[in-house]
Order: structure tokens, then C-alpha cells, then sequence
């Protein structure tokens, strides 16, 4: 696939069955992209990551590569920290990436998340000389999940070659089929009313849940930020007051705030803030940031912001 500088964002899927398409699909493309003088950069799985590096050889030291399982654990941290950071640091410079955020491993709880994400990737890259991408493993991936890559990637790759997807529509709407409501808290989940006298009193209690749940301290000290911001941005904007909620499930730490605010922005949490920028913005991006996972689901009617934290 050739881009050339007058081309502005590209983002096709990749869909792949086993390593020699994988490889066959990616790097030749990495390759076209370094012979180019294009800033390449790599965001997929370690096992994948792997098969790149042995492939490229000596070429693998001009590419930055990344272990996507860490770098993206959060889907919701992915285009600010490892997509727009690449690009941002190569300004005037049309660059490359791959990034797979979709892998067998991913539980149905994270996918929405991801769905939104590739969605969004459209949203956030318009305009810019970028091309991006995603590989989708149709052997171990949900049918469905697959048939969601042709909604959010406007041209398909495969083994016999390119085509445009019929099935590609406006990336706001996509996202906005994945805002799911998400199930209520367990009974045993702790619970506080937010306001804001009830500050110190929220920072206490997630550091005590934290501590009996077995969180490290240095997780712990993430979660009580995380939380603080939820707690401020509910104050502030979420119509003064809110339901905390938290609890622990299987080998994660959950917590979730809910208020009478609704999250307008798509994009909320996802697009780094200049420093000198007015007002917030900020908080969300920094949960995404501390967080494994946020889940987000908003109406006219009020937000819930769902994060996890693996223990």
C-alpha cells in the first residue's frame, strides 16, 4: 500500500489468519514506510512483537516498537500516549504505525472499549499525515468483532490484497453504538454519596478498600488519584453531587462514579490538553492514564464512569 505526503490520515484493517500473513501484511509495510523516511512505530501484542523484530533484523532499530498489551492495556490511553505521542513527536513528518488493540485475550468487558477506540483513531487523526494499521486475528476473534472492523477502518486488507469497506460509517456514531449501559454494582459493593465535603472522606475509603483488597501501594496511591479526579470532575461538572461505588471482582479492583452529568465530547479523555489550555479536560485523561480499563456510559439523563484496577 503507498501513501504519499499530499494523502492525509489512512487507516486500514489488517485481517490476518496465522504469522506468515501477519508478517506478509506487516512488514513489507514497514519497510515501505522506512524507505519513505516515515517515523515508524509498532503497538501489537509481545507474541507478534516478536515475530516483527526477528523479521526486520537490523531494520527492527529504526522502528519504535511497543508491547501493546502494556502500552494499551486501557484502550482508552491509546491514542493520546502511544498514537498522537508518536505523532506529535515527529512534527512536518508524515509517520507510520501499527497498532492492534484487539487480541485474543481481550474479555468482553474491555471490547467496547476497544470498539470505541479504533472508531475514534478516525476522529482524532482527521487531516493528519498519518497512516495506521490495525491487524485482526480472524482465526481467534470474535466473528463479530471482526464484522465491527469493517465499521471502524474505511479500507480492508487481506491476503489477496486491498478494497475499500462498505460498512465504514461516520466514527462518532460507531463509538456511540458501543456507550452500553453497564450492569449495577454487586450488593456487597461499598458505597458513598459525593458532594464536596465528602472529599477526604472519598480518599480514605478507596485507600482502605485498596489496602484490603492487596493493591500495591504505588496502585493504591494510582486509584485514590483516579478516584479524586472522578469525584472533582462530578463536583464540578456532574451537577455537585454523585454515587460512589466499590468493589472487587475476581482479580480487579472496580470502582465507579455516577452523576447527573452528561459526557458530550467523544473524544473526552483521549486528546492531551495543551498546558496553557482554559479550563478541564484533564481528568479523564489522567484516569485513562492510572486505570487498566474505563468504561464510560453516558445519556442526557446523567454519566457512569466504570474503572478497573488488576490487583
Amino acid at each position: 500500500m503507498s501513501t504519499t505526503t499530499a494523502e492525509a490520515f489512512i487507516h486500514p484493517a489488517l485481517l490476518y489468519c496465522d504469522d506468515d500473513e501477519y508478517l506478509a501484511g506487516t512488514v513489507p509495510y514497514i519497510r515501505e514506510g522506512l524507505a519513505a523516511g516515515e517515523p515508524v512505530a509498532v503497538a501489537v501484542p509481545a507474541d507478534n512483537l516478536a515475530l516483527i523484530r526477528d523479521a526486520l533484523g537490523a531494520d527492527a532499530e529504526r522502528v519504535l516498537l511497543r508491547d501493546m498489551m502494556v502500552a494499551g492495556r486501557n484502550p482508552g490511553r491509546i491514542i493520546p500516549t502511544v498514537l498522537l505521542a508518536f505523532a506529535n513527536a515527529h512534527p512536518g513528518q508524515r509517520v507510520r504505525l501499527i497498532g492492534e488493540p484487539i487480541w485474543a485475550g481481550r474479555s468482553a468487558t474491555e471490547y467496547p472499549a476497544c470498539a470505541q477506540h479504533e472508531a475514534l483513531i478516525n476522529a482524532a487523526f482527521t487531516g493528519r499525515p498519518a497512516t495506521i494499521l490495525c491487524p485482526y486475528n480472524t482465526r481467534l476473534l470474535d466473528p463479530a468483532w471482526i464484522e465491527d472492523a469493517y465499521k471502524t477502518h474505511p479500507v480492508m486488507l487481506n491476503a489477496d490484497g486491498g478494497f475499500d469497506s462498505v460498512h465504514y460509517d461516520d466514527p462518532v456514531v460507531v463509538a456511540a453504538s458501543f456507550n452500553l449501559p453497564l450492569p449495577d454494582p454487586p450488593p456487597h459493593a461499598a458505597t458513598l454519596t459525593v458532594d464536596v465535603f465528602a472529599l477526604p472522606i472519598v480518599r480514605r475509603m478507596v485507600t482502605e478498600h485498596a489496602e484490603r483488597a492487596g493493591l500495591p501501594p504505588q496502585r493504591t496511591e494510582d486509584l485514590v488519584l483516579a478516584v479524586n479526579e472522578l469525584t472533582t470532575n462530578t463536583v464540578r461538572h456532574g451537577g455537585g453531587t454523585g454515587k460512589l461505588a466499590l468493589w472487587t471482582d475476581h482479580d480487579q479492583l472496580v470502582c465507579q462514579l455516577t452523576d447527573d452529568g452528561c459526557l458530550s465530547d467523544p473524544l473526552a479523555g483521549r486528546i492531551p490538553v495543551p498546558p496553557d489550555a482554559l479550563g478541564g479536560g484533564r481528568g479523564l485523561l489522567l484516569v485513562n492514564q492510572l486505570c487498566d480499563l474505563v468504561r464510560v456510559h453516558t445519556t442526557s439523563a446523567g454519566t457512569t464512569i466504570r474503572a478497573y484496577l488488576h490487583r
